[in-house]
């Protein structure tokens, strides 16, 4: 089976409602290639790595949560962004990326795909500015131990994240994927007990500390795999087509 680009396009359009984003970079297709889409690969970013296991695996167009042209960045073509946009070009591959549109949405999203492999059942919002979701929150059935909470996000992610822990229960936990990590303060305004993003700053060790709150820093590309995955997923069932999620792990 096949779907041309601008009709996969369009039904991405009509679930990530990427319009209604003030986002840091252009979200959609980035880099042009065939027209007609019968293999499409999946992955976090849009490193030379991925493009060239795309490549290797017969793409014909890579959807990713991080790619190109962000807001600030030099605009110059020239290293490695001439190797990566030089690779699709060469094999004639479309590069189509979503930022914020990917992390809010309700079921695709990247919050809600990591509230569902850790468990978590969302039963709010963190933040909502706009129409951007930034984080859900979850009320545990019981209470749990920051140890307990730890051996949850270590199990379900396959990483051992990075705890700062409290004297006190978790019952309510929020998160918030990727580079989240100052949204620390809002789950504190919340009543959070824990607080779960992927990446940690110096100071956040200190709001945690003072705070009385739990903080896990769960890695960046590990809490961010699982919304293109699912969009991949979702695409390949509607449209018939082949799809492949490559996992380029990432410590960070």
């Amino acid at each position: 089976m096949q779907i041309a680009l601008k009709e996969l396009l369009a039904e991405i359009t009509r679930q990530l409602k990427p319009d209604q984003f003030n986002d840091y970079c252009p979200n959609g297709l980035q880099i042009e290639g065939k027209p007609e889409i019968r293999h499409l690969v999946t992955g976090v970013t849009a490193s030379q790595r991925l493009l060239d296991a795309a490549v290797e695996a017969g793409a014909d167009a890579v959807l990713v949560h991080h790619g190109y042209f962000w807001r600030g960045e030099d605009s110059v073509i020239t290293g490695l962004k001439r190797k990566r946009i030089k690779t699709l070009l060469d094999h004639d591959i479309s590069l189509i990326a979503y930022h914020l549109p990917l992390d809010s949405h309700a079921v695709l999203g990247n919050n809600a795909q990591l509230g569902a492999m850790l468990g978590l059942t969302a039963t709010g919002e963190l933040l909502k500015q706009n129409n951007q979701v930034m984080g859900l929150v979850a009320e545990l059935p019981e209470d749990e131990s920051g140890a307990q909470m730890f051996a949850r996000i270590e199990h379900a992610l396959g990483r051992t994240p990075m705890h700062i822990s409290a004297d006190r229960p978790i019952r309510r936990v929020a998160w918030c994927t990727g580079a989240a990590q100052n949204y620390i303060e809002q789950a504190v305004r919340i009543g959070a007990d824990a607080y779960i993003s992927g990446e940690i700053s110096e100071q956040t060790v200190h709001s945690a500390q003072e705070h009385g709150i739990h903080y896990f820093a769960a890695g960046h590309h590990a809490t961010e795999r699982y919304g293109v995955k699912a969009l991949g997923e979702m695409l390949a069932q509607r449209f018939g087509i082949r799809h492949t999620f490559i996992d380029i792990d990432n410590p960070v």
